[in-house]
């Protein structure tokens, strides 16, 4: 076998690291851009500047602009279900776990503004660029399984309503995380409140349980008792 023969396998493995190190770059840029300056405003130049690469690479590995857009969508969703699948849920007790999980979600807002941002971004344009993806579905798919379990093993010991929907609890959670969050600037000046300090945030984070939990729990006698006479006074 000749040197060059054997050098060959190395030299592939080299060159595919390098063009994968280099796509991540890409994407890793094209999120900070497009958080920043939105969809319409995030230029191909200025993403290949903050990825120190060339535009015609973002050309070369994703195809166009609206494609790498579609892509970040992609790729900021399962960086939240990999987080989202290190927690160790207490499944033996749902009602913590269902406090875990929403503390979460919340915690995860507050700690990648861009998250909250490109989504924003993308509803201003009515979604155009997520309706192109073939992978948000079953992305979605993990995130609702999440909350089902939870909500499985608290209908089992009898503490959650049978009649409650994993995909509506995790549409009670996400709205009241994301929309905090989205709307913090405007929000802040309408109610004239720091929405954002350490006591403002620890006070929506239990609000946003105690509204998760007074939805899925089973009501006691005692509840149904009062509701039925408060409902006929």
């Amino acid at each position: 076998m000749s040197p060059t023969a054997a050098r060959k396998p190395g030299a592939i493995g080299i060159r595919a690291k390098q063009a994968q190190d280099t796509r991540a770059k890409i994407l890793k840029a094209a999120i900070k851009v497009f958080a920043k300056q939105g969809y319409a405003s995030g230029r191909v130049e200025s993403i290949s500047k903050a990825a120190r690469s060339h535009d015609r690479m973002i050309y070369y590995y994703f195809g166009s602009k609206e494609q790498l857009f579609v892509e970040v969508l992609e790729t900021i969703y399962t960086q939240f279900n990999e987080a989202e699948s290190k927690l160790d849920l207490d499944l033996d007790d749902p009602v913590h776990g269902l406090e875990q999980m929403v503390e979460f979600v919340w915690q995860y807002y507050l700690d990648h503004p861009e998250f909250v941002t490109l989504l924003s971004s993308e509803n201003l344009h009515q979604g155009k660029h997520a309706k192109k993806s073939s992978k948000l579905k079953e992305i979605s798919g993990y995130a609702i399984s999440v909350v089902q379990k939870l909500l499985d093993a608290g209908k089992a010991k009898n503490v959650f309503r049978d009649d409650v929907k994993a995909r509506d609890v995790y549409l009670i959670i996400a709205s009241l995380g994301y929309f905090y969050n989205a709307n913090q600037y405007t929000l802040g000046a309408f109610l004239g409140e720091p929405l954002m300090d350490k006591a403002a945030l620890a006070h929506w984070r239990e609000v946003i349980k105690d509204t998760v939990l007074r939805a899925v729990r089973l009501q006691s006698p005692v509840d149904t008792v009062v509701m039925d006479l408060s409902s006929t006074a």
